[in-house]
């Protein structure tokens, strides 16, 4: 089944949503719109979804005001960490903020991740008398 774009009123919605401040990064993920906290995604757009990345106790608190809203781009591959936004937080941007500065909070406290080491072309041989 293949993707769907994101309606445009909630892209922009998305876009009023993201805070400014240092460490803060937009880019898309998977073709949708995404920020980044200290590397780590901490909310995005998927299909008709915004989601965000929740810590343990906040995920616990927001299920039980909002109900299970699990995050699941692929059937039957969740993505433990996130959830969707209900209807009532997409309409109310004061709930929304709030909940928006938990979770960048959570994604500014988790260590960025590794950057890969760049893979040496091995047909590369190096030039004689250098140093490789």
């Amino acid at each position: 089944m293949a993707w769907t774009k994101s309606p445009q009123p909630l892209i922009d919605l998305f876009d009023r949503s993201v805070p400014t401040g240092d460490g803060i990064t937009r880019r898309k993920m998977f073709g949708y719109p995404a920020a980044f906290a200290n590397g780590n995604l901490f909310i995005g757009l998927h299909q008709d979804d915004f989601v965000m990345r929740l810590s343990d106790r906040d995920r616990a608190r927001f299920n039980a005001e909002f109900g299970e809203r699990v995050f699941e781009p692929i059937k039957g591959r969740p993505m433990r960490e996130y959830v969707r936004l209900p209807e009532e937080l997409l309409t109310d941007a004061r709930k929304r903020s709030s909940w928006i500065r938990r979770s960048l909070r959570y994604a500014g406290s988790i260590l960025p991740k590794a950057k890969p080491a760049k893979k040496k072309n091995k047909s590369q041989r190096p030039v004689r008398g250098s140093r490789a």
